[in-house]
């Protein structure tokens, strides 16, 4: 496996929380294991912690989507780690690359770093 650095949108992390057998569970088991690199900015914990803390995700909540307009903190963080990938659900709130960083999904991500888990 080749060496990745990360930044994981909000959106990521939810579908995670919300999915547990989904891909998105699978990029952050990706994210956090060597020799892929996770990058998170204060800001972009802060923003984890708030969406994680709504009501929604307790276990007998029905999803219901959000949208936050403060989608620069993701590239921000991607352009101090130089990081190679931001992967996110929402592609059509992102540039297609910012600097060296490519925007991708979670199926993407799995399609480059392991290939084998796309069904």
């Amino acid at each position: 496996m080749i060496a990745l650095r990360l930044v994981i949108d909000t959106n990521i992390v939810a579908s995670a929380a919300l999915k547990p057998d989904g891909l998105q569970r699978t990029v952050l088991l990706l994210a956090n294991s060597k020799p892929a690199t996770l990058y998170v900015s204060q800001a972009i914990m802060d923003e984890y912690r708030e969406v994680l803390a709504h009501p929604k995700f307790a276990p007998t909540r029905t999803l219901q989507a959000t949208r936050d307009p403060d989608d620069n903190r993701f590239l921000e963080c991607a352009d101090a780690a130089r990081a190679d990938y931001v992967v996110t659900a929402n592609q059509r709130h992102f540039p297609k690359f910012w600097k060296k960083t490519k925007v991708i999904t979670s199926r993407e991500l799995i399609s480059i770093v392991a290939p084998h888990l796309i069904t």
